[in-house]
C-alpha cells in the first residue's frame, strides 16, 4: 500500500482536491481510502462517504492536531492495510504554518491557496518547504501574472518540490497530481520511520490546561519577546 500525506492551512481546498484525485485513481482500478484528521469537528467524512470513499475520522480536540497525527499515523496505516487499500491518503487538519506532518519516504503534498497573497509561500515552514509536491488551488480566480509570481515564490521556498495548479471544483490539473500519486513509494510499515522535521515545541503549563496569565504561571519551554525600549538585564 502507498501512503500519502496531504497538509495545508484551513480552507485551502484540500478535500476538494483529494476527491478529484481519488476519482481518477479509482478509474484505474485502485482501491483508495482516506483518513481525515481535524481539530474540533469535521463534515468532510460525509463528502468522502457521498463519493463512496472509505474514510476514518480522528479529532484532536484539545491536542495539537500535528502531534495527534504523529501519535496515530501508524494506526491509520494498519487500518488501511486491513482494508486492503492500494493507496491511503491522510488529510491533516488545517494546520498552522509551522507544522510539519511529513514523513521520510512517504509522498508529502502541501496545498496552498493562490488567494493568500504572493508572500505566503515564504511564511510557511516545513509543511511547504519539505513537501514533495505543492498544489496551488484557486489559481483560476487570480490573473496569469499573479499565478506565475505565486508559483515562483513557491519554487523559491522549496526548490526541490514540483508545483502544480489544481482546481478542486472543475478538476483541472487533477490528472497530473493523480499521476504523481501513482508513483508514490510503497509504505509497508512506519516502524522506525522519522518525521522530516521536528514538531513545534510544546512543553509548557498551557499545553496541559493552564489558563491563568502571568509570569508566575509560565514554566518550562517559554519564549519571551524582546522590546527595544526595555533594557535587558545582564
Amino acid at each position: 500500500m502507498q501512503l500519502i500525506t496531504v497538509a495545508g492551512s484551513p480552507s485551502v481546498g484540500k478535500t476538494s482536491v483529494i476527491l478529484r484525485v481519488v476519482d481518477l485513481l479509482r478509474r484505474d482500478g485502485l482501491k483508495v481510502g482516506v483518513v481525515k484528521l481535524d481539530a474540533l469537528s469535521t463534515s468532510d467524512d460525509e463528502r468522502y462517504a457521498g463519493h463512496g470513499i472509505p474514510v476514518a475520522v480522528g479529532l484532536a480536540g484539545g491536542l495539537c492536531p500535528d502531534h495527534y497525527f504523529v501519535s496515530n499515523v501508524a494506526d491509520c496505516l494498519a487500518w488501511g492495510l486491513r482494508q486492503g487499500f492500494d493507496l491511503l491518503i491522510s488529510e491533516s487538519a488545517g494546520l498552522c504554518n509551522r507544522c510539519s506532518p511529513h514523513i521520510n519516504g512517504v509522498l508529502a503534498v502541501c496545498v496552498v491557496d493562490a488567494l493568500a497573497g504572493v508572500q505566503t509561500p515564504k511564511k510557511i515552514g516545513p509543511m511547504l518547504r519539505l513537501a514533495d509536491l505543492v498544489v496551488i488551488t484557486k489559481g483560476d480566480i487570480v490573473s496569469q501574472v499573479e499565478r506565475e509570481v505565486f508559483a515562483y515564490q513557491v519554487r523559491l521556498a522549496n526548490p526541490g518540490a514540483r508545483a502544480l495548479f489544481c482546481n478542486g471544483i472543475t478538476g483541472q490539473g487533477a490528472t497530473a497530481l493523480a499521476a504523481q500519486c501513482r508513483q508514490a513509494p510503497p509504505t509497508p510499515t512506519l516502524e522506525g520511520s522519522r518525521l522530516r522535521f521536528p514538531m513545534p515545541a510544546a512543553v509548557c503549563p498551557y499545553c496541559v490546561g493552564e489558563t491563568a496569565i502571568g509570569e508566575t504561571h509560565q514554566r518550562g519551554n517559554v519564549k519571551k519577546m524582546r522590546f527595544a525600549d526595555r533594557a535587558e538585564s545582564p
